[in-house]
């Protein structure tokens, strides 16, 4: 006997969703994914399969995908994953607890959330941090919300060198809020301090930057942050948490607002995700925190307990005083960097940093040996940076992809940018710049 998961829907039923949606097929559905990467083959999969049926077809075909070589970077990351993380994650009071409304059953959710917080402060120097956000593009939006709310005012400049997908998501954000998102130049992959002295005017509400940026640069801050407050306007700071162990932290360079994507502190890619947003700020700016914060305190026996506690949400308390209507958290991402970080410790994610920077600078100066690549900034970078190709850098990525390279990004213009994680080799490192130098004796 079949076992099936669920009914599927028949032609009338699809006809008329469709018409309620106002599409003609459900291609039209799709119109948004490159046509490039549409697998147009037919899988050839019998009718009325079974579930196990099913995923034994689709297993068998998922085979001739490749797993990838990645150096590609841009906002999500390859990263060392210890395996004990999946392991503890896909227990089942993990993976199927529900939100800590009653901390008298969730002492344990709410202590990792805890522990979450208390190594996120630690890394970014801050007072305070609440209990995770979507990913760390709309945490970001959700600090230009907190700038605006606590300045009163609806200006919020951008920093040019942070990511453009970061950028699109605060323009979505802002779109109907009536805010205003001024973009500040770039000049040699860095900040144009020219551009962002004209346009810091009082009406401004914050400033937002990438630590490091886009381009992998680690860029200088402190006379911005002076300026920035003289304006009595915020800092708002984008930060790869997995640098901060030997970067100058957030707290040390005086920011107000710290957020960004935890991705980097051992969540595999996934495909694209889940991912973890964390923010974390001072304590002037505690109650304006959007989500949650989960505090520890003693209860009647002066036992240890775990609460969720100022929770300025539209829940909670008045709908015009609230800082947020956010509802969850990725409580379980939360969890992967919790262990991660337990695992790792100081040390660990200390020595984490140092590989991915070793391996960035060694895959740099190796590139720039070859003369088929060109420096075009002196600026210091980190993990990731951008070099001048003198290759065709669209077929040279698809002549790294058939030999089983995800190569860089490219920026336009020739700017290629590369990043080299923790987890890759030199022999990987080494079998990379050769088959570019095969690929541009093929390519040009």
């Amino acid at each position: 006997m079949s076992m099936y998961k669920y009914f599927p829907h028949n032609e009338p039923d699809i006809k008329e969703m469709l018409q309620v949606i106002g599409v003609e097929t459900m291609a039209d559905l799709f119109t948004d994914i490159p046509q490039g990467i549409l697998n147009r083959k037919n899988l050839k999969l019998d009718k009325g399969l079974s579930e196990i049926e099913l995923r034994q077809k689709i297993g068998t075909i998922a085979h001739a995908n490749k797993q990838l070589i990645s150096f590609l970077g841009a906002g999500a990351y390859d990263v060392y994953t210890p395996s004990i993380v999946g392991a503890l994650l896909s227990r089942q009071e993990f993976l199927t607890s529900y939100t800590p409304y009653q901390p008298e059953i969730s002492q344990g959710t709410l202590q990792y959330i805890f522990e979450f917080q208390s190594m996120i402060c630690e890394l970014t120097n801050m007072d305070v941090a609440n209990a995770s956000l979507y990913d760390g593009a709309t945490a970001t939006a959700e600090a230009v919300f907190m700038a605006t709310s606590q300045t009163r005012r609806n200006k919020i400049l951008v920093a040019k060198t942070i990511n453009p997908r970061i950028l699109d998501v605060i323009r979505t954000y802002t779109k109907y809020r009536n805010m205003e998102v001024i973009v500040v130049e770039e000049n040699d992959c860095t900040i144009d301090i020219d551009d962002l002295q004209a346009k810091l005017k009082d009406d401004v509400a914050a400033f937002v930057v990438q630590y490091p940026n886009y381009y992998g640069m680690i860029e200088e801050y402190q006379k911005i942050v002076e300026w920035v407050h003289n304006n009595k306007s915020l800092f708002i700071m984008n930060a790869d948490p997995s640098t901060l162990s030997v970067l100058k932290t957030p707290g040390e360079i005086g920011c107000d607002i710290v957020c960004g994507e935890a991705q980097t502190l051992g969540i595999p890619l996934n495909f694209g995700g889940p991912y973890l947003g964390y923010m974390a700020t001072t304590n002037q700016l505690l109650r304006k925190l959007p989500g949650r914060i989960v505090g520890m305190t003693t209860d009647a026996d002066g036992k240890r307990g775990y609460v969720l506690t100022i929770q300025a949400r539209e829940q909670h308390i008045r709908r015009e005083k609230a800082t947020s209507n956010i509802c969850s958290n990725q409580s379980l991402m939360a969890l992967n960097t919790v262990i991660y970080g337990s695992l790792l410790g100081k040390k660990g994610l200390i020595d984490v940093a140092k590989r991915a920077y070793s391996n960035a600078h060694y895959l740099y100066q190796k590139l720039l040996a070859t003369k088929k690549f060109v420096a075009i900034t002196n600026k210091p970078f980190f993990k990731e940076f951008v070099v001048q190709s003198l290759i065709d850098i669209n077929k040279l990525n698809q002549y790294l992809e058939a030999k089983g390279f995800l190569g860089g990004l490219h920026l336009g213009d020739g700017k290629y940018l590369l990043c080299a994680s923790e987890v890759r080799t030199k022999e990987e490192i080494d079998k990379l710049v050769n088959l570019m130098e095969e690929a541009s004796c093929t390519i040009n």
